[in-house]
């Protein structure tokens, strides 16, 4: 008898354990205290926002299992090529570059690729079907609207430091004073246009007369860029960005469609909040 509310007991407060670490559960899905603040803190909301944001992406999980979707190591392998394509590198470097700049392993950016590809195509399978293609006065209508975010710089005048030892290229950054034979450099102006988005947009958010972080340049090195000068801004035009409006169209229209489709499942899922964080 002693042995059996020993057991219980032990149970018991186990089960204890594991509760008081749960704040919601979806369906059968937990979401622990430690997601709901962890996700307030990367994504600067309030608790009630980071539980819509992580019931959301338990609801998605849910789905993408009903459904079977599946992706396989090589659609991860051939979209990480792309990516590491459009920027001119190698995959060994390319790894290297997400490493320098987010502080990501090889291993996380799998994992993070693959559900980014899950998601694309659970939101396909629930979307695809109800969207239609802008018309062209909806294109216009969206390029004026939104004519601020088709904006940006013609070009950037930038000294490129190169060197295959990225101690010394840091240390250059560090101290623009210091001098090495490793490194060597040139001054190029760059046209927006004729550079990869991923460029630009690093470009973009460098502060003139700053260094980019150091990155691997695809020849077995490393490089980084100092904005020296910054053209004004002009506008793209909207036969220059119309691709640009169409994707962000879609987008919206996308959103609106998966936002009824996981509040109506939100309404019909069993989903119990039992804390939140104090």
């Amino acid at each position: 008898m002693y042995k059996s509310l020993l057991v219980l007991l032990f149970t018991t407060l186990l089960t204890a354990e594991v509760y008081d670490g749960v704040a919601i559960v979806v369906k059968d899905k937990a979401i622990t205290l430690f997601d709901v603040k962890k996700t307030m803190q990367e994504a600067k909301v309030d608790a009630a926002h980071a539980s819509s944001i992580l019931i959301r992406q338990k609801l998605e999980e849910i789905e993408i299992k009903q459904r079977k979707i599946n992706v396989s190591n090589s659609d991860v392998y051939d979209d990480i090529k792309k990516m590491a394509s459009r920027n001119n590198m190698d995959i060994n470097d390319f790894y290297e570059a997400v490493r320098e700049s987010n502080g990501m392993s090889s291993t996380q950016l799998k994992a993070k690729i693959k559900q980014k590809l899950l998601t694309q195509k659970l939101y396909m399978s629930i979307a695809y079907s109800a969207l239609e293609q802008p018309t062209d006065d909806e294109v216009t209508e969206y390029f004026e609207l939104h004519k601020e975010n088709y904006k940006h710089p013609s070009s950037f005048t930038v000294i490129i430091y190169n060197s295959k030892d990225k101690s010394r290229l840091q240390e250059k950054l560090n101290n623009p004073m210091f001098y090495s034979p490793d490194i060597q450099s040139n001054e190029q102006e760059l046209p927006f246009d004729r550079i990869s988005p991923e460029l630009a947009q690093l470009l973009e958010r460098t502060q003139l007369n700053h260094f980019t972080a150091v990155i691997p340049d695809g020849k077995n090195g490393f490089m980084s860029f100092y904005i020296k000068a910054i053209t004004s801004a002009k506008d793209a035009g909207i036969e220059g960005v119309r691709s640009q409006i169409v994707n962000s169209i879609m987008a919206d229209k996308r959103e609106v469609v998966l936002s009824n489709y996981f509040g109506r499942l939100r309404q019909n899922t069993n989903i119990k909040t039992i804390r939140m964080p104090k």
